[in-house]
């Protein structure tokens, strides 16, 4: 069988589940909300490995080599994965290929990236846009739906429909390596606002925003990337600070949501948990 390197498993079903959530809870409903009749109709053609399969997004580089396009291709055609987050690479290479998996896929992959500054989080001769920091101290919120609205139509050009933004972690502890800039700040007003803002630019232009790292990645003194950090706040303080920006953008009709790789003893007291992995 052949190895998945660098695979993410993205539930594709958690992207539905909220275009489920009756309107008058949602200012904003989701853009694809009205759509699930074509996605329950390709899903009832499926074998249920087919379905497994649309489960696992694949991580993509446009600056590799043949061997790893060609490791692409075959997980497409003989595995029919369900999407692609690309890395690192070029716009223009990253179109090309692109268009190559989506010809060879049965399904219409999904294909995303981490855009928290745009296109140049990942891709070289690119616009770099502000860091979620920097954007925090601004007064007017309406340059950040701006923002999220050009980095939509960059996103689109390119072939892709997921932005893996924006970050709605409060930044509450200094000593956090992998966060820090990529906050809005340390208010959870501020960043729920700001966020809203962010989301609702790509949103409205037909890209699927992505609040993360749920329930709240802020106050961590280690990289999740390396490790596994602790989060050793109470069920109460996660309630009214780490979750806010969360409940907020989810009433603002948020469409996906990414899950923090993290050790919760306030949501999940088995010993090492990873809550990627917790049913609760």
């Amino acid at each position: 069988m052949l190895k998945l390197k660098s695979v993410f498993i993205f539930t594709i079903a958690s992207l539905i589940l909220l275009s489920f959530i009756p309107k008058k809870e949602v200012q904003n409903p989701p853009f694809y909300s009205n759509n699930t009749h074509w996605a329950d109709s390709v899903f009832k053609t499926l074998t249920p490995d087919e379905r497994i399969a649309q489960l696992f997004m694949v991580a993509a580089y446009s600056n590799k080599d043949k061997v790893h396009v060609n490791e692409l291709k075959k997980l497409i055609t003989e595995y029919k994965i369900g999407g692609l987050i690309f890395f690192q690479g070029g716009p223009v290479r990253q179109a090309f290929l692109s268009n190559q998996y989506q010809s060879l896929s049965k399904v219409p992959l999904l294909v995303s990236m981490d855009a928290e500054w745009g296109l140049a989080m990942r891709l070289d001769s690119t616009t770099k846009f502000p860091r979620q920091m920097a954007l925090g101290a601004i007064q007017n919120d309406s340059l950040i739906y701006d923002m999220g609205a050009e980095i939509a139509r960059q996103i689109k050009r390119i072939g892709m429909q997921v932005s893996f933004s924006p970050d709605i972690d409060i930044n509450n502890n200094s000593k956090n390596p992998v966060i820090g800039t990529r906050s809005f700040g340390e208010s959870k007003l501020n960043v729920a606002r700001k966020g809203i803002m962010y989301m609702k630019g790509l949103q409205d232009n037909h890209v699927l925003a992505c609040g993360k790292h749920f329930p709240g990645h802020g106050d961590t003194d280690s990289d999740s990337h390396k490790t596994l950090p602790t989060i050793k706040s109470s069920r109460a303080r996660l309630d009214s600070l780490e979750l806010y920006p969360f409940k907020e953008l989810i009433a603002h009709g948020l469409g996906s949501m990414m899950v923090a790789h993290l050790s919760i003893p306030a949501l999940d007291t088995t010993p090492n948990q990873a809550s990627t992995l917790t049913k609760k």
